[in-house]
């Protein structure tokens, strides 16, 4: 742990972001009867998760490499989401909406996208950064990682 965020030496964020969905879950259903009200509005719902949900789980995610993990936190986005624009009434029947239904409604903005922008903003306030920072310093350092199939040692320092 280093200052809230889970860090691991193989740089993988798959556990951090378990922990950030379960702090999200933690915070929904702290929230839950604002969410479930017919008193609040859609456009309501959303700022509440704008405001409540999102920053619990994107504490620290300029740091993150993001992969094919990143599909968790748009799994949990959408359930959200259905859970604030209800089911359709379609022919005669109550469905669940789409994937591209939620994402039209959402105008194309999601949770990965909002990363992508976070890491592009740390990446300006890191270039206009003194080199005398701590941040600067490390970004400006030559890293030599380790090459596929290299054996880091006993110690797991590499050679």
């Amino acid at each position: 742990m280093y200052l809230g965020t889970l860090i691991s030496n193989d740089n993988s964020v798959e556990k951090e972001i378990q922990r950030r969905i379960l702090g999200r879950n933690i915070t929904y259903f702290a929230a839950i009867s604002l969410f479930r009200s017919r008193h609040l509005s859609r456009a309501t719902k959303i700022i509440l998760y704008k405001t409540l949900i999102r920053p619990v789980v994107l504490c620290g995610a300029e740091a993150w490499a993001l992969t094919k993990k990143e599909e968790a936190l748009l799994i949990f986005e959408r359930k959200l989401f259905r859970r604030i624009y209800g089911p359709k009434y379609e022919n005669g029947q109550w469905k669940s909406r789409t994937n591209r239904e939620l994402e039209e409604m959402s105008r194309g903005e999601n949770i990965v996208k909002w990363i992508k922008g976070l890491r592009i903003s740390w990446l300006g306030h890191l270039e206009r950064m003194e080199v005398i920072g701590c941040p600067k310093r490390t970004s400006l350092k030559n890293w030599k990682g380790r090459e596929e199939g290299e054996d880091p040692g006993k110690d797991g320092k590499i050679k």
